[in-house]
């Protein structure tokens, strides 16, 4: 279903019965965000700090160019600064009927077409891929397809999502929620920048075609060799941080009664947050996070942050797969908070020099 399909809208009583059955008409739609991103320089750096990568590609343009980069390249989970702008539509306009602060992530996949580099200008086609109901929950996967402003693709991804349709809360609590909420003015209206193209809904996702750039030789790696293993620390600062770089306002992220209604332990870590740790983990080891071609992960547990202290989360990783033939391999990683894993299934796609 394309952008200007009609759905048609239920003008009963809404109820929660209501909104999923609406969501689940609307697998397939799909529209064009009618702006472009432009990745900048000094967003590259907020982003590699948020993640805590100090690799040098995203810092310094010499060291890029040396590992064959003609500027900076943006960390790999970079995208979810875009995807949070991408999706903003998404629930607010087309699937409705959830609350932020009930929406939390299960899965994402990343695919790389060609690294995300300062200077690009992104154009994002979204669509709601699947739709299914689990334990009362809604579970939905949303689709990005990222081209560069040559017509190049530059990403495709994932994200799985749990919801919960909207449901009646307390007066007291809707004004407490309120207190915590990011404001905004309201927008002025603006040309589109982005037409969209409906025929190119339609093509088959892109090819990967990786390439290695500065990435570490395939030759010496062993099937079973261990990453080096490393620690990350997260405190309430970091998740403060992240929020604002990444543009996601959800407060389940930083307001102790806010988490506590959504059900939730304590304030937690966001998933891409977390997920970066990841991939500045693997991208030490490979000394080009440019050559990460894929990069999938499920989530089985939030990383939790107290107001009072820290949380430290321990990653370690080992290479599951090796194929000569392509030069590639995968990377499977754990990571736990405690003996809490925080990652159920984490594989990293590389492309060896």
């Amino acid at each position: 279903m394309s952008e200007g399909t009609s759905v048609n809208e239920d003008t009963a009583e809404i109820t929660a019965e209501s909104v999923s059955e609406k969501t689940k008409k609307l697998v397939g739609y799909t529209y064009t965000v009618d702006d472009y991103y432009e990745i900048a320089r000094e967003e590259v750096r907020k982003h590699a700090q948020a993640v805590q990568d100090g690799n040098p590609i995203h810092w310094d343009e010499a060291a890029a160019r040396a590992l064959g980069h003609d500027t900076l390249v943006a960390a790999p989970t970079y995208v979810s600064v875009l995807g949070i702008v991408a999706q903003r539509r998404l629930f607010s306009d087309v699937i409705t009927g959830y609350d932020i602060w009930q929406i939390l992530q299960t899965d994402q996949r990343l695919v790389f077409h060609q690294p995300l580099k300062v200077g690009a200008r992104l154009i994002c086609d979204v669509s709601l891929d699947s739709f299914r109901q689990v334990a009362g929950n809604d579970v939905m996967v949303t689709k990005n397809v990222i081209w560069d402003q040559h017509g190049d693709p530059v990403m495709t991804t994932w994200t799985g999502l749990v919801a919960r349709p909207s449901m009646e809360v307390d007066p007291a609590l809707i004004s407490s929620i309120d207190h915590v909420m990011m404001k905004a003015p309201a927008l002025a209206e603006f040309e589109p920048t982005v037409a969209p193209d409906p025929a190119r809904y339609e093509l088959p996702d892109p090819v990967v075609a990786p390439k290695p750039y500065g990435a570490i030789s395939f030759d010496g790696l062993e099937v079973g060799q261990e990453l080096p293993s490393k620690t990350f620390t997260l405190t309430r600062g970091n998740l403060v941080n992240y929020a604002g770089v990444a543009g996601d306002p959800n407060p389940i992220h930083f307001s102790d009664e806010v988490a506590k209604v959504a059900g939730l332990d304590d304030v937690i870590a966001h998933g891409m947050q977390s997920m970066g740790l990841g991939a500045s983990f693997v991208g030490e080891f490979i000394k080009d996070p440019a050559a990460i071609y894929e990069y999938n992960v499920r989530f089985t547990s939030p990383v939790y942050v107290p107001a009072d202290g820290s949380a430290n989360v321990d990653f370690t990783a080992k290479i599951k797969s090796l194929d000569p033939d392509t030069r590639r391999g995968v990377i499977a990683i754990v990571a736990k908070q405690g003996e809490r894993k925080i990652f159920g299934r984490a594989t990293v796609g590389v492309q060896f020099s």
